[in-house]
């Protein structure tokens, strides 16, 4: 007998079909979201605090200027990278769910990146986002020199908020949508902890980046905003209350996703140990653990190995 909500011993045919048609849709568009949101917030942070502080319409044209150049020239060449990492699972893809043959140093090479897709993602918005500080401030210097000083606090703030916000959580998003369609397909039957050469996310890591997340964007933009010279366009009554706002959807959500990252497996370890302690060795955990990479893979591997063990 298995137990039912410890591993997938069988994967539904449903699931499968949608994982098939799905899968990598989702996973390309995981990151979109997390840069709406971020970008959402740089709009308004830019409208209302930004935009008073460029006192000639010189600076005022400039900036506009380099705002559609840099969202025209850089952003596309971030989507071209993600896709172009997406579609370079696409054929294997199709034919591991289609059981064809595979060389393995071709699938060993599609694990290892599939793992560090996250990351891959992370890297791109990081780049997109805080690169925005040197170009910016560059790009004013050429106007006026030397700028505003509260231009060289508030500029700053702007973009690194909103940068942390669309990095972590799209590293977060791009990591369940893997999860769920693609790990299934490329380690069926293999544990995806076990692939040599990768470097996943710990469990402290995790907690780093939901605190980066959910607590210190909206603390600390709060907090900088303390100490930068004051722009007549601030309402600080009003910024408080729309940060704090902000800081709770996001405590709120990336909560969500974490629950899927770290509640789940713990679930899945507590009613195998459940069962294990009321004597039902017959405990399957190799299927979930194919579908981590990080240590919870590695505990449920572990677990159903001396499981297997205990059996023989």
């Amino acid at each position: 007998m298995k137990i039912k909500g410890v591993g997938f011993v069988a994967i539904p045919g449903e699931m499968t079909a949608a994982r098939e048609r799905y899968s990598l849709l989702l996973t390309a568009l995981a990151p979109v979201v997390p840069q709406i949101i971020g970008s959402a917030f740089n709009i308004w942070y830019n409208t209302t605090v930004i935009q008073p502080l460029l006192v000639s319409p010189s600076l005022k044209q400039r900036f506009s200027d380099m705002v559609v150049v840099y969202n025209s020239v850089v952003y596309p060449v971030g989507v071209l990278l993600w896709l172009r990492r997406i579609f370079s699972f696409r054929g294997l893809f199709h034919r591991l769910c289609a059981a064809s043959a595979i060389d393995s140093a071709s699938l060993a090479r599609a694990r290892r990146r599939l793992i560090h897709l996250p990351w891959f993602a992370a890297a791109i918005c990081g780049v997109a986002w805080f690169l925005c500080i040197p170009v910016f401030i560059g790009a004013l210097l050429q106007v006026q020199n030397p700028l505003d000083p509260r231009l060289l606090w508030h500029l700053p703030i702007s973009f690194c908020v909103s940068g942390f916000i669309a990095v972590t959580h799209s590293f977060f998003l791009v990591e369940l949508a893997s999860h769920w369609g693609l790990f299934p397909v490329f380690f069926r039957g293999e544990r995806a902890d076990l692939t040599p050469g990768v470097f996943t996310l710990s469990l402290r890591g995790r907690g780093i980046l939901w605190a980066v997340s959910a607590s210190i964007c909206p603390i600390a933009s709060l907090l900088l905003l303390m100490f930068a010279p004051r722009s007549p366009a601030i309402n600080a009554e009003w910024f408080a209350v729309f940060v704090g706002v902000i800081g709770i959807a996001f405590g709120i959500f990336t909560a969500l996703m974490m629950s899927w990252l770290v509640a789940k497996p713990i679930d899945q370890l507590r009613a195998a140990s459940d069962a294990v302690s009321r004597g039902d060795l017959d405990v399957e955990l190799g299927p979930a653990a194919a579908g981590r990479a990080d240590e919870f893979g590695r505990l449920l591997g572990e677990f159903d190995h001396h499981g297997s063990r205990t059996q023989r």
